[in-house]
């Protein structure tokens, strides 16, 4: 439905011994991605912060089918495939920049949280209305 694409350069402090990305970072790859992501449809963090909405992660998977090298660039694709009520999916999908080949996938959930009131709460009108138009657009790359 909604993609966006990011690239990301593998640093050496993202390695393990093995000289190969560290699992643990391919959570960090998706919040680049996901920040991106909602950045580039015009309604970033920052912004539904100070309108009083938090996005927390609620949940988050990885599978990893091939390893990434120090100082290769990578592609996330995030995307969003259904319009939100009340929580929100993403999922990724990294690739090397130029090739086709699977390195890793996941997804995260996010809960809309009330910031004055801690609570669960449904996602804003305006966050639903962008999301909405860029899905009629059928799909977004940025």
């Amino acid at each position: 439905m909604i993609k966006s694409l990011t690239k990301i350069r593998v640093r050496y402090a993202d390695t393990d011994q093995m000289r190969v990305v560290y699992h643990g970072k391919y959570l960090e790859y998706f919040e680049l991605g996901r920040s991106d992501l909602i950045r580039n449809l015009g309604l970033p963090y920052s912004q539904m912060e100070s309108e009083g909405i938090f996005l927390p992660v609620v949940e988050a998977f990885a599978k990893y089918r091939r390893p990434a090298h120090y100082d290769e660039l990578l592609v996330v694709e995030s995307e969003v495939k259904e319009i939100p009520a009340a929580s929100l999916r993403i999922e990724y999908h990294v690739f090397r920049d130029g090739e086709n080949e699977l390195l890793a996938e996941g997804y995260t959930v996010h809960s809309f949280l009330n910031i004055k009131t801690g609570k669960p709460t449904r996602a804003p009108k305006a966050f639903v209305d962008i999301l909405q138009n860029a899905a009629q657009r059928q799909s977004i790359t940025v």
